[in-house]
Order: C-alpha cells, then sequence, then structure tokens
C-alpha cells in the first residue's frame, strides 16, 4: 500500500519561510528552508491526528522575494527533457551517416 503525499509549498516571507499545506488548509512557519518538510509533516499529523510516518511529504519552493522558483524551475525541467530528447535525435542521426557512408 502506498503512502499518501501531501504538497507542501512554500514561500519566503521577511525572516520567515511559510508553509502551506493546502490539502488540509494548514500554514507553519520554519526559520530555515532545511526545516520546511518536518514543519510539514508536524502540522499534518497534529491537524489530522495521525502518525507522522504515514503520510510523505513533497516540499515545493514557489517563490522567494520576486523569483517565482516553481515556475523557473518547470522551464529548466522542460528545457532539459529537450536538450535530451535532441541529444538522442543526434546520436541516431551520426549513427545512421556512419552506417550510410560504411556502406
Amino acid at each position: 500500500m502506498t503512502k499518501h503525499t501531501y504538497k507542501a509549498t512554500v514561500t519566503r516571507e521577511d525572516r520567515w519561510w511559510m508553509v502551506r499545506i493546502p490539502e488540509i488548509g494548514g500554514l507553519t512557519q520554519a526559520r530555515r528552508l532545511s526545516e520546511a518538510k518536518s514543519m510539514a509533516r508536524s502540522l499534518v499529523a497534529i491537524t489530522l491526528d495521525i502518525p507522522a510516518d504515514c503520510f510523505d511529504i513533497d516540499v515545493e519552493v514557489e517563490k522567494v522575494g520576486t523569483v517565482k522558483v516553481a515556475e523557473r524551475t518547470a522551464q529548466l525541467r522542460a528545457a532539459r527533457e529537450t536538450a535530451t530528447r535532441l541529444e538522442r535525435e543526434v546520436q541516431i542521426d551520426s549513427e545512421n551517416l556512419a552506417r550510410d557512408l560504411a556502406s
């Protein structure tokens, strides 16, 4: 049986990292980004009165100041996938060229 995963969205507000769990309507804060996941886990466990080890937390940093981290990360991921696909196509074309030249 797979564990349920709760999404924690994190934004920077002044000196705090605000950690939101939309699925349960919860909000908590952390001093350091490295604390966001454990704070989210505690919030879900306390709010739902369930053991903290019976679910997973997926942390996504949405925004830091004016930088839309999630959006830019998605753009980079898409660009990387495109580059990987193009690399494979170039490799195949190169192999085909070598085969054609050898025959």
